[in-house]
């Protein structure tokens, strides 16, 4: 299984090494298992990106409402599938681009602190949140859509928050318990990883 934790806003990008063997699933299958990740209120009228042909990321349906989900990487391994409230965008495209250019995650973090710091790149006033979902490779068909045995877990990015102003501690002592990580940074955010079965 992916183990994505929070870099997973970094890493909804082309795979750097776009394999000509990788099957890209049906624009359908990818809209069906991409909204997997939101609430269900939020599913219907969600924005999705996925991939074309070419492993190229795209936009596979306008949404209308705050939402944005993102389809499973098919050059990657297991299944993963994310969605995000549209204020997230200007964050994850640009470590879209960073990763695209061969950025490191340090390197990708440190450029986005400077820009959010100096207003260059903008990042959400009121929190938002993403959603990630995953699943085993063999757990995912890539023809029907059909997923099982997933797991559901969420993030609130706070930027800026801190441990001391929110109240949180930095690491979970009882699973499932809601923590914050990269506290004090662009990048702080609530992390929330229910316990599995």
């Amino acid at each position: 299984m992916k183990i994505l934790l929070s870099t997973v806003v970094i890493c909804l990008a082309i795979s750097p090494a776009f394999s000509q063997n990788v099957v890209i699933p049906s624009k359908e299958v990818q809209i069906k298992t991409a909204v997997l990740a939101a609430p269900e209120e939020k599913q219907m009228h969600a924005r999705i990106l996925g991939y074309d042909e070419h492993g190229e990321l795209i936009e596979l349906r306008k949404g209308s409402n705050e939402m944005i989900c993102a389809a499973d990487d098919p050059a990657g391994k297991g299944f993963s599938v994310s969605c995000y409230h549209s204020d997230l965008e200007p964050f994850i495209e640009r470590g879209r681009q960073l990763k695209k250019e061969g950025k490191s995650f340090q390197e990708i973090f440190d450029i986005r602190e400077a820009e959010a710091k100096n207003g260059k790149l903008n990042m959400p006033k009121d929190g938002a949140s993403l959603f990630v979902l995953t699943a085993d490779d063999e757990n995912y068909d890539s023809n029907s859509g059909e997923v099982s045995d997933t797991y559901l877990r969420y993030v609130v990015y706070l930027p800026w928050a801190t441990s001391e102003a929110t109240g949180l501690p930095l690491k979970p002592s009882v699973p499932g318990m809601p923590w914050i990580m990269d506290p004090g940074t662009h990048r702080a955010h609530i992390m929330i990883t229910p316990p599995r079965d």
